[in-house]
């Protein structure tokens, strides 16, 4: 029997039904979310990702702005242009879009956004907070599969993690947000040995690489859920995930497909996190 599949799209468009009610619920308050993202350089995956997050703004009401900068610009100049931002009022989210040219120290940018503002889940106040439990901005990947999880009643609490990946976007947080849940969580990255060994004992395995198709059926327990977190390119130019999607979903209970897995989630979350924002600088 084919596994569930946990269609991300659909539950996107879903979360973004229920955001437009609450932005219109803010405007009659005189609260109009706003976000702002800046864009340094001509990288077409950036501009991608970054029209993507505009068109879903607007399509749940929320005002964006994109500030485009040029590959040249100064660190000097970016941290000017996010203290503006700052102390703007009529700004509620603030986001820079990574990564960035090697003249500019990505963690200087990440610390120069106001905490209130950081929509992306990053500053390590909210990593902190997040780290502790309390309530703050969640980094919208990590925050986006612990909804999908959800969403389809899939028990954590007690249950095996496995995560393969360690970076600071995806890997080390949705590890964090699953042990708040209560699971029992194991990091695996590339110096692990005998993944395997790992992936098999996994009743919920994220896989967050970057490597195509490097999880097939044999890697993962028989009934458990699989959270594709890669995006990659086949050589016919197709998206496709870390995750050999048809020979696993004959053993998992549930799975993301990509596209239309964690993706569509991400920038929903990021949606969530700036009507969140507004909610709370507009008080």
């Amino acid at each position: 029997m084919s596994a569930e599949v946990i269609n991300g799209k659909d539950l996107a468009k879903e979360i973004r039904t229920n955001l437009k009610q609450k932005v219109k619920q803010l405007n009659e308050q005189n609260i109009n979310p706003h976000l702002t993202v800046i864009l340094i350089g001509d990288d077409p995956a950036s501009h991608s990702y970054v029209n993507g997050k505009k068109k879903a703004s607007a399509e749940v009401g929320i005002s964006s702005e994109i500030i485009k900068l040029p590959e040249d610009t100064t660190e000097e100049a970016l941290l000017q242009e996010i203290s503006n931002l700052n102390k703007n009022d009529s700004v509620h989210g603030i986001l820079v879009q990574l990564p960035l040219p090697s003249q500019i120290n990505e963690q200087k940018v990440i610390e120069a956004i106001d905490p209130e503002k950081d929509v992306d889940g990053f500053h390590p106040i909210n990593i902190g907070k997040m780290m502790l439990g309390q309530d703050t901005f969640l980094p919208c990947t990590p925050y986006g599969i612990v909804t999908m999880l959800k969403s389809k009643n899939i028990e954590i609490a007690g249950k095996h993690v496995v995560v393969i990946g360690r970076s600071n976007i995806v890997g080390k947080p949705v590890g964090q947000l699953l042990l708040n849940e209560s699971a029992t969580v194991t990091y695996c990255h590339s110096k692990t040995k005998d993944l395997t060994k790992y992936t098999l004992d996994a009743d919920i395995l994220v896989v967050a690489i970057g490597k195509e198709h490097v999880i097939k059926a044999e890697h993962v327990k028989a009934g458990s859920a699989i959270i594709d977190v890669g995006i990659n390119r086949t050589k016919e130019g197709k998206l496709t995930g870390d995750v050999d999607f048809d020979s696993v979903k004959e053993k998992a209970a549930y799975i993301t497909p990509v596209p239309k897995g964690v993706g569509p989630m991400t920038i929903t979350m990021l949606l969530e996190n700036t009507v969140k924002a507004a909610k709370q600088i507009g008080k």
